[in-house]
C-alpha cells in the first residue's frame, strides 16, 4: 500500500506531538465513586462491554507497537479498574518489552493490588498511581460508594512499597465531602517515599451533577496546607506534566496539584485514550472518537492503522478545560470517565 500520511510523529493543531497512551483495559469498576461511577447509574444489572467487545492482550500490544512507532513513549493501563483484568501481570511484561517505551504506569484503586504488587514489578512496571480520596473511614466509604475497604488498600500501598514502588496518590477534592480530611490524607503520608497529588472536581463524564462551587481551588488548598507545613514549589520535571509540584520545607516530601479547572494545561497535553473498545479519544472529555476494533480485526496492516491514527491526530484541536473555563456551565456531552481512564 502507499503510504498517504507522514508517520513521523504527528503533531495536532495546536502543535502539540502524541507521546503518552492511556490503554483502558475493561470498562468495569469494583467502587462506585459518585464523581465518576455513581451507582444510581450503574447498578448491578448495567450492561457493560462483553468480553468479546473488548480488546484482546494481542490487540492492546499491538496497537501499542504502532503508537510507539509514531512517537509514544509512555503507556498507561487504566479502566475501569484495570486489576480486574486476571492477566494483567502477562500484558504488563509484553507492554514492557515493546522497544521505545520509556515508561511503564498503572492507575488502580488499590483494592486488589497487594497480591500482584510484587509480580507486576518484576513484570516490567515502572510506576503505580493509587486513587484514594480520604484516609477516614466514612467518607472513603462513601467516596467508593460503599464498595471499597480501606485497610485492604492501605495493604495494597504497603505491598507496593515493599516491591519498590514509589506511588503517586490521586485525590480528587470535592467541597463539602472530603475537603475536610486532606490534612489528616497528607500527614499520614508525610515522611514517606509517595507523593499526594490533589485534583480538582471535576466534571468528567455526564452523570456526576457536578457543579463549579464543589469545586475547591487548588490555590485555597495550597494555603491551608501552607499554613500548617510551609512548603515551596519545586520544577516541573519534565514539560507537559500536570501537577504543579511542591515540597514540604522541614524535608517532609512532595506533594503536587492538578488544576484543570482553575488553571488549564491543555497546552501541553499530549494525551491519547484508547478505550476498552478499541476507540481512540485524543481528550479525556471528548464527545467522540474514532474506532480501531474493527480495522484490527479486519485484516488492516500496521501501516493503514498507523496512518489512521495520524490523522486522527493532526486533526486533533481539543482544549476542553480552557473552554470550560470560559463558560459558566459544563459543556455537554462527553464520555464517560470509566470508559477511557483518568
Amino acid at each position: 500500500m502507499t503510504q498517504d500520511v507522514d508517520n513521523a510523529t504527528p503533531q495536532d493543531r495546536f502543535s502539540r506531538p502524541i507521546r503518552d497512551l492511556r490503554i483502558s483495559l475493561i470498562d468495569r469498576c469494583n467502587y462506585r465513586c459518585p464523581y465518576c461511577m455513581p451507582s444510581s447509574k450503574f447498578g448491578d444489572d448495567y450492561a457493560f462491554l462483553a468480553r468479546s467487545a473488548r480488546l484482546s492482550h494481542d490487540e492492546i500490544v499491538r496497537f501499542a507497537k504502532i503508537m510507539v512507532g509514531l512517537g509514544v513513549n509512555k503507556l498507561r493501563l487504566t479502566g475501569g479498574e484495570p486489576l480486574l483484568d486476571k492477566q494483567i501481570v502477562e500484558l504488563v511484561s509484553r507492554l514492557a518489552e515493546i522497544e521505545g517505551v520509556q515508561d511503564l504506569a498503572l492507575t488502580t484503586n488499590g483494592q486488589l493490588l497487594a497480591p500482584r504488587a510484587q509480580a507486576l514489578r518484576d513484570a516490567g512496571l515502572k510506576r503505580v498511581t493509587l486513587s484514594l480520596d480520604s484516609i477516614d473511614p466514612e467518607t472513603f466509604a462513601s467516596m467508593s460508594g460503599g464498595r471499597g475497604d480501606l485497610a485492604t488498600v492501605m495493604d495494597g500501598i504497603a505491598a507496593a512499597e515493599a516491591a519498590g514502588f514509589v506511588l503517586k496518590i490521586n485525590t480528587v477534592v470535592q467541597r463539602g465531602v472530603n475537603d475536610g480530611s486532606v490534612l489528616d490524607l497528607l500527614e499520614h503520608f508525610r515522611h514517606s517515599p509517595h507523593v499526594v497529588r490533589m485534583i480538582e472536581y471535576m466534571d468528567v463524564g455526564n452523570r456526576n451533577g457536578w457543579r463549579r462551587d464543589e469545586v475547591v481551588p487548588s490555590e485555597e488548598l495550597l494555603q491551608e496546607i501552607a499554613h500548617r507545613w510551609p512548603v515551596s514549589a519545586l520544577e516541573p520535571n519534565y514539560r507537559g506534566e500536570v501537577a504543579r509540584r511542591y515540597r514540604y520545607n522541614d524535608g517532609g516530601g512532595e506533594i503536587g496539584f492538578i488544576s484543570s479547572v482553575t488553571a488549564p494545561f491543555c497546552g501541553d497535553c499530549h494525551r491519547a485514550r484508547l478505550a476498552a473498545d478499541g476507540t481512540l479519544y485524543t481528550c479525556l472529555f471528548a464527545t467522540q472518537g474514532t474506532r480501531f476494533l474493527e480495522p484490527l480485526r479486519r485484516g488492516a496492516t500496521d501501516e493503514e492503522i498507523a496512518n489512521m491514527i495520524s490523522r486522527v491526530w493532526r486533526r486533533r484541536e481539543d482544549r476542553y478545560s480552557e473552554q470550560r473555563a470560559m463558560s459558566e456551565q459544563p459543556l455537554l456531552p462527553k464520555v464517560e470517565m470509566y470508559r477511557v481512564g483518568g
